[in-house]
C-alpha cells in the first residue's frame, strides 16, 4: 500500500512539472507578430502549425534538454542579432536549424548552429578548415547568419521572404516570391504558404514565453581570446575541466586557438556561485598616429584612405569574377591560408597568383586582404602616397594596384629597410636621379593597454588608428578617425555610431550613389 502511494505521488509530481500539462501546450493564434510584420493565419494553416508545436512537447525529456540549450545560448544569440541590425525574432530559426547542437550535420553536409555549407560560411567570413570551424562557434556563426539574413532582406524588405531565402537561397526565393511581399507589413498564412516559414512559426510559438522547467541554474560565460592558446590552459585558468572546454568549444578541432583573429570562447558556470572576474590580456593595441595639419592637407594623405577602391558584388567578394579592386579584377581572402589552397579556391594557377600579386613563395594569404586576378598597373590613379607605420613596399603596391617593381623603380628604393614613416612616395612619375625623398612629420604614440573582464557578454571592438592634427590653439581642427567596416554594417549604422550623416561619409570616402561598402574597407570620419 505504501509503495502504491509513493508511485501515485511520483506520478502526480511528474504531471505537475511537465511543461505539457502545467504550462499547457501553446496554441497557434489567428494572428501573431513577427519582426514588425503582422502574420494572419487561417484555420487550416493553424491546424498544420499546431501539429509541429505539439511535436515539440511530445517527449518531456527531449523538451527539457532542448529548453536548457535554449536558455544557455539565447542571451548570446539575441545580443549578436541586435548588434547586427537583425530582429531578435529571428533567434527561433537557430532552434529550427540545429536544435542548438554545435556539431549538427545535415544530409546536405551543412554544419553547426546555423547549418552553413562551407562555401556559404566563407561568404560570410567564417573560417572553415582543418583547425578551425567557426560554424560551430555560437558568436561567429550567429554573426554570419545575421549578415546573410540582412543581405537578403535588403532585396525583399520583408523578413519572411529573407527567412525563407535562408533555406532556398536568394535566387530561389526571388523566383518563388517575386516582388509580391516587398515592403509588406501584413502577411496572410494559408495552405500555400512556404512550409519553411510555417515550421519557423511553430518553433516561435513553442518556445516563446514558456516557463523554463527542468532547466538547471547555469549561465554561459563568453571570453574573447586572441591566440595562440590551448583549451587545456584556458580550462585551468577558468576553473573548469578540459573536457568541459572541448564540449562547448567544438569549433577548435585540435584544442588550439590560433592568433589570426579574436575568437569567442564559452564555458558554463553555476549562476548561484559568485563570478570572479578573470582578466584577459588582449594583444598590444595598434599605435595611434598623429599627423601634422600640413600633412593632412596634402592630396596624398587625403586620398590614401579611400584606397583600395572596391566595386561590384561586395557580398561575394571572396568569389572570383565578383568585384574589382582599383578597377582590376580581384578577390578578397575569406580566411588565412596557403597560396596553393587559395589558388584552387579562385581557379587560378599558383604561379600566376604569385606573379600578379608580387608574392614571395612562402607568403601566406591573409584573411580580409584583397588580391588581384589580373595584371597590376604601371602607375596608380593618384600621384603620391605618405608612408604610415607598419606599411611595406608590397602593401603599398597592393593598396593602389601598382606593380611592386614599378613602385620601387619610381622611387629608386630596393627594399623595405629603406622605407621611413612619413616618406612621400611617387606613384606616377619617376623620381629624378639623386633627388631625396621628402618626409613629412608622422608621430606614433602608444595607445593605453586594454583589459577585458572575462564575464562580459560582447567581444571588444578592434582598436583603429586615430588620425589627429597637432595644434597649439584650443579650437583644434577636426580629428580624423579610420573605421574598419565590420560584417553587417551599413553606412547608416556607421553614421549613427559616429554622429555624422550618410552624405558626409560618402563625401569623405568618395562613395558613389549605390552606397556600396565592403567588409574590411577603411572609412574616414572627420569629428569636430
Amino acid at each position: 500500500m505504501k509503495s502504491l502511494r509513493l508511485s501515485i505521488s511520483f506520478f502526480i509530481l511528474f504531471l505537475l512539472l511537465s511543461p505539457a500539462v502545467f504550462g499547457q501546450i501553446p496554441q497557434v493564434p489567428a494572428e501573431i507578430e513577427f519582426a514588425d510584420i503582422i502574420v494572419r493565419i487561417n484555420p487550416q494553416a493553424r491546424r498544420e502549425i499546431q501539429l509541429d508545436v505539439d511535436a515539440q512537447y511530445r517527449n518531456p525529456n527531449y523538451f527539457k534538454v532542448k529548453q536548457e540549450r535554449v536558455n544557455l545560448y539565447m542571451p548570446t544569440i539575441e545580443r549578436v542579432l541586435r548588434e547586427n541590425g537583425v530582429p531578435v525574432d529571428l533567434k527561433y530559426l537557430v532552434i529550427q536549424e540545429s536544435g542548438l547542437i554545435a556539431d549538427a550535420v545535415s544530409t546536405s553536409n551543412a554544419v553547426g548552429f546555423w547549418q552553413f555549407k562551407q562555401g556559404t560560411a566563407e561568404e560570410v567570413f567564417l573560417r572553415v578548415d582543418a583547425q578551425i570551424d567557426e560554424r560551430k562557434n555560437i558568436v561567429s556563426s550567429t554573426r554570419g547568419a545575421a549578415l546573410y539574413l540582412k543581405k537578403h532582406n535588403n532585396t525583399f524588405d520583408n523578413w519572411m521572404c529573407a527567412l525563407v531565402s535562408y533555406q532556398m537561397g536568394l535566387g530561389g526565393a526571388k523566383a518563388y516570391f517575386g516582388t509580391q511581399y516587398n515592403g509588406k507589413q501584413i502577411v496572410d498564412v494559408d495552405r500555400n504558404t512556404h512550409w519553411y516559414f510555417k515550421k519557423f512559426l511553430a518553433h516561435k510559438i513553442a518556445f516563446e514565453n514558456q516557463i523554463t522547467y527542468f532547466v538547471s541554474n547555469k549561465q554561459m560565460i563568453e571570453v574573447p581570446v586572441q591566440g595562440p592558446a590551448t583549451l587545456a590552459a584556458l580550462a585551468k585558468k577558468y576553473g573548469v575541466t578540459e573536457d568541459h572546454m572541448k564540449e562547448y568549444n567544438k569549433w577548435t578541432t585540435n584544442g588550439k586557438i590560433p592568433g589570426d583573429r579574436t575568437y569567442t570562447l564559452v564555458y558554463i558556470k553555476d549562476a548561484s556561485l559568485p563570478v570572479e572576474p578573470a582578466i584577459v590580456q588582449l594583444p598590444e593595441p595598434k599605435k595611434q598616429v598623429t599627423v601634422s595639419a600640413a600633412t593632412k592637407a596634402s592630396p596624398a594623405y587625403k586620398q590614401a584612405n579611400s584606397y583600395p577602391k572596391i566595386s561590384g558584388n561586395t557580398t561575394k567578394a571572396s568569389q572570383p569574377n565578383q568585384i574589382t579592386v582599383n578597377e582590376l579584377d580581384g578577390v578578397q581572402a575569406a580566411q588565412t591560408t596557403t597560396q596553393s589552397k587559395f589558388s584552387d579556391q579562385i581557379g587560378l594557377k599558383e604561379t600566376k597568383l604569385r606573379k600578379l600579386n608580387d608574392l614571395e613563395e612562402a607568403a601566406r594569404i591573409e584573411a580580409g586582404k584583397y588580391y588581384y586576378t589580373e595584371k597590376k598597373k604601371p602607375s596608380a590613379d593618384v600621384a603620391t602616397h605618405i608612408v604610415l607605420p607598419g606599411e611595406s613596399l608590397w602593401s603599398i603596391s597592393q593598396k593602389y594596384g601598382i606593380r611592386l617593381s614599378a613602385l620601387k623603380a619610381k622611387n629608386r628604393i630596393k627594399r623595405d629597410t629603406e622605407l621611413k614613416v612619413g616618406m612621400i612616395l611617387n606613384l606616377q612619375e619617376p623620381r629624378i636621379r639623386g633627388e631625396e625623398i621628402p618626409i613629412v612629420p608622422v608621430v606614433t604614440t602608444p595607445a593605453p593597454q586594454r583589459q577585458v573582464v572575462a564575464e562580459v557578454t560582447r567581444e571588444p571592438e578592434p582598436t583603429q588608428p586615430v588620425y589627429q592634427a597637432k595644434t597649439n590653439s584650443k579650437a583644434s581642427e577636426p580629428s580624423r578617425i579610420t573605421h574598419s567596416v565590420a560584417p553587417g554594417e551599413t553606412l547608416f549604422a556607421i553614421s549613427k555610431k559616429y554622429g555624422v550623416t550618410v552624405d558626409q561619409l560618402k563625401t569623405w570616402n568618395n562613395i558613389g550613389s549605390q552606397n556600396i561598402i565592403s567588409v574590411g574597407q577603411k572609412l574616414v570620419i572627420l569629428k569636430p
